[in-house]
């Protein structure tokens, strides 16, 4: 069962990410990155998730006198999902809270970005904790696919 649910999850990262990073999904979105970030952070929030920060990079390039396009980074998370993870490999804590960046491409289209879990498993040679991490990955895609709408 749990193996089928992985195998459905990364198909469904698949034909939602059109390119990636190694272990970061990227999501298309329809909204500017302001209202996606903004969407993103009630849609968190309503799922009992705590915002840690809230990152507008693309503001803080411009107070050094450097443009670059949209880009905001919502760090988040929740105790009752993270500290397993951390029970089962400790250096997961390095990627934990959760971080998704929502941002601008050249073509001005719009993406949310965040960590595979699946690939921090890999990274961090996560034992023991396939279902914390199948529970993660649905989480992460329904709550940026909520985002991204």
């Amino acid at each position: 069962m749990i193996k089928k649910t992985l195998l459905i999850l990364a198909l469904l990262s698949l034909s939602f990410s059109l390119f990636a990073a190694e272990g970061v999904i990227n999501i298309a979105s329809k909204h500017s990155v302001e209202q996606t970030a903004n969407k993103l952070e009630k849609v968190l929030l309503s799922k009992g998730m705590k915002i840690f920060q809230r990152v507008k990079h693309s503001d803080g390039a411009k107070t050094v006198g450097i443009n670059i396009n949209p880009t905001e980074l919502i760090i988040f998370g929740n105790p009752k999902v993270g500290a397993p993870l951390m029970k089962c490999a400790p250096t997961v804590a390095i990627d934990l809270p959760q971080k998704a960046v929502i941002w601008q491409d050249e073509k001005q289209k719009v993406w949310i970005s965040y960590n595979d879990p699946a690939y921090l498993k890999q990274r961090h040679n996560i034992q023991g904790c396939d279902k914390v991490l199948a529970k993660v990955s649905a989480a992460l895609s329904k709550l940026t696919g909520a985002a991204a709408k």
